[in-house]
């Protein structure tokens, strides 16, 4: 295996599949099959989702919404995302735990890196809820932040997408493929791979990110048996 310990990012519209709104229960189960098998291979495994199926603190402060009251709002959308993953992993008999970086004791532990590390260590695939907790932050910033307190290996980034292209493929059809790429190139080339408070600190802490399709059965394991699936982006 590539890697002993990955982050994996999920956007929150990712869950919707086809739909136009909230989860799509065959989209979430198709999820927890890909990450079951990278857990059976004895990787280590975090989660951070995002809430944009359900709400987004940004488009709620363009209605005229106050933008911190938005982002709460957002907060608790991937707590909810999370408990579903949570449920969908379950049903695969993948031990888990969400934990929260707001207080919501019920549903969820707190964030605690040492617990979180530690549950890691037995096999359990712990999701992060809750972003890093505090308002203007995304979950693209949860995600590195979270996989540098655990010392992750790297941020696995699902998306629709099965890379990082000189520009939109979904809308150039004559946009090219990286398979590999330094932070310095995609900064250069105004490439968007992540929010830039999220892609400076993962660059400071020279910890590397892959983007890839998702959606694509089989890509994750084979990221983690050392396959060149998506765009690698390195120092």
């Amino acid at each position: 295996m590539q890697y002993k310990r990955i982050l994996l990012k999920l956007s929150g519209e990712a869950l919707m599949g086809e739909k136009q709104y909230g989860i799509d229960p065959k989209r979430l189960d198709e999820y927890a099959e890909e990450i079951k098998k990278v857990v059976d291979k004895g990787i280590q495994v975090a989660i951070v989702i995002g809430g944009g199926n359900i709400f987004r603190g940004l488009a709620g402060a363009a209605t005229g919404m106050d933008r911190v009251q938005g982002d709460h709002m957002g907060m608790l959308a991937t707590v909810i995302n999370g408990l579903a993953l949570q449920s969908a992993l379950e049903m695969q008999q993948v031990q888990t735990r969400l934990q929260s970086a707001i207080k919501i004791n019920e549903v969820a532990e707190p964030f605690i890196r040492r617990r979180a590390m530690r549950h890691l260590e037995k096999g359990r695939v712990v999701i992060f809820g809750g972003g890093t907790g505090n308002p203007y932050f995304t979950t693209d910033s949860a995600a590195v932040l979270r996989a540098i307190e655990i010392e992750a290996d790297v941020i696995l980034k699902g998306t629709r997408v099965d890379g990082i292209y000189t520009s939109d493929p979904e809308k150039d059809k004559s946009a090219t493929k990286f398979d590999t790429i330094s932070f310095q190139d995609v900064l250069r080339k105004g490439l968007k791979v992540m929010d830039t408070t999220a892609f400076t600190l993962s660059q400071e802490n020279e910890l590397p990110i892959v983007v890839f399709d998702m959606n694509t059965k089989g890509n994750l394991l084979k990221i983690v048996d050392g396959e060149t699936i998506g765009t690698t982006v390195n120092i």
